[in-house]
């Protein structure tokens, strides 16, 4: 998978660097992560899991039956960590620059206090 990756699977990727998750977690866990901006429902992001397994950018790490029905949890895989470390760099080199650009202009826009010609008052 290419970068830059899509807001909602690097929330993904990022949500499964800290431990191994099953899907109702990693819908809390995305919202929690971008202040409750992307809500996934369970369809969208199945179909993400099932993209990013096959992609090799996360495994299955077991499956358990709680209440009758199956819990998949699935972790970041070490090609999932490379490319959220790459995604993780690009963006913050983008946010630097931004940061670098956004200052100049502000100090650029701050009014010039004129100066009176000649010495100490």
């Amino acid at each position: 998978m290419d970068t830059p990756l899509r807001e909602p699977t690097f929330l993904i990727l990022t949500a499964l660097a800290a431990q191994p998750m099953h899907g109702y977690g990693l819908i809390g866990e995305v919202a929690t992560l971008s202040a409750n901006r992307v809500s996934l429902r369970p369809g969208t992001l199945y179909g993400a899991l099932d993209r990013l397994v096959d992609a090799g950018l996360v495994e299955v790490d077991r499956e358990e039956v709680v209440d009758g029905r199956l819990r998949r949890y699935y972790r970041l895989s070490n090609s999932g960590e490379t490319t959220l470390s790459t995604e993780t760099e690009r963006l913050r080199r983008n946010v630097e620059a931004a940061t670098s650009r956004l200052s100049k202009r502000t100090r650029a826009a701050l009014p010039t206090i004129p100066r009176a010609a000649g010495g100490l008052a």
